[in-house]
């Protein structure tokens, strides 16, 4: 088990590295909406197996219009808007989200209302969609967002330096769980996470944190928050999907990572660990060295 996941992980980071330096945002909009609809798919299958049935094309329909407007609005930052003090959503990325939102809840309530589905399945499938859209898509998209941001480089850095904590702690995490770990994290949740491992995960990523301040020109303290705020979300995510599944009584949301599980087993951590260190450029915007 052990050495298959080392294998898909040896196989997959140079790609999504080379991927996140070395192609354009618009490349990683495309690769982000291939995972969103992946991840969307694996969620879809969870709802499935407690009888909670989503309008699959109209959620993913608009998880794609939302990587598309992040897309769109990462472009006018960085083509008319300029640099991180920019970053905050500029004149008509509001609007555009809301429309994006309004649209949804407007899909919604049309299928509920005029399609052939029994009445007793409008409430879960409303939910089970919505749950999809704000809980998967519209977090992710965050990635396209955070790509673009600042220089052609400073961006694609952002975003690896997302994805390297992430890496970091999930590897420190299950090292240190295994050797030390006794103090069950939240044993009805997922009985195998412990504190000591937990601890363990924000010490990996404030190392990542430190190698990449060479790297990546903000202050160490603010890459040291950064990475401590990135880790804790991404944990808070890695219960959540955890939660999920269990809610579903299955192991893994799929079989597409050998040694790993789903996608969403993959990505669970960076759903929220994205948004999380977009954010704090937003609101601290951190001075640039």
């Amino acid at each position: 088990m052990v050495w298959k996941r080392v294998l898909t992980a040896l196989i997959l980071i140079p790609v999504v590295v080379a991927l996140v330096l070395f192609t354009s945002t618009t490349v990683v909009a495309v690769a982000t909406a291939v995972i969103t609809i992946l991840a969307l798919r694996e969620y879809f299958a969870l709802g499935d197996a407690i009888g909670h049935h989503p309008y699959r094309l109209w959620t993913i329909f608009c998880a794609l219009l939302l990587i598309f407007i992040q897309s769109a609005v990462a472009w006018y930052d960085k083509r008319i808007v300029g640099f991180i003090d920019s970053a905050p959503p500029v004149y008509g990325g509001d609007q555009a989200f809301q429309l994006v939102l309004m649209l949804f809840v407007l899909g919604l309530t049309v299928f509920t209302l005029w399609t052939r589905r029994p009445l007793v399945e409008a409430l879960p499938a409303a939910g089970i969609s919505s749950s999809a859209f704000l809980l998967i898509a519209f977090p992710l998209s965050f990635a396209v967002r955070l790509h673009g941001i600042g220089t052609p480089r400073f961006g694609p850095r952002l975003l690896l330096f997302a994805l390297a904590i992430t890496w970091a702690a999930d590897t420190t995490a299950y090292f240190v769980g295994r050797a030390i770990g006794k103090h069950p994290l939240a044993p009805h949740i997922s009985p195998k996470k412990t504190w000591e491992g937990s601890i363990g995960s924000v010490i990996g990523s404030l190392l990542v944190a430190f190698a990449f301040s060479y790297w990546i020109h903000i202050p160490l303290h603010h890459l040291l928050l950064m990475a401590a705020a990135g880790n804790i979300a991404g944990q808070m995510g890695d219960l959540l999907e955890s939660a999920y599944k269990r809610s579903a009584g299955v192991k893994d949301s799929g079989g597409l990572l050998p040694g790993h599980g789903g996608i969403l087993d993959r990505i669970d951590a960076l759903i929220l660990c994205i948004p999380v260190i977009w954010y704090y450029l937003v609101l601290v915007n951190p001075p640039t060295l």
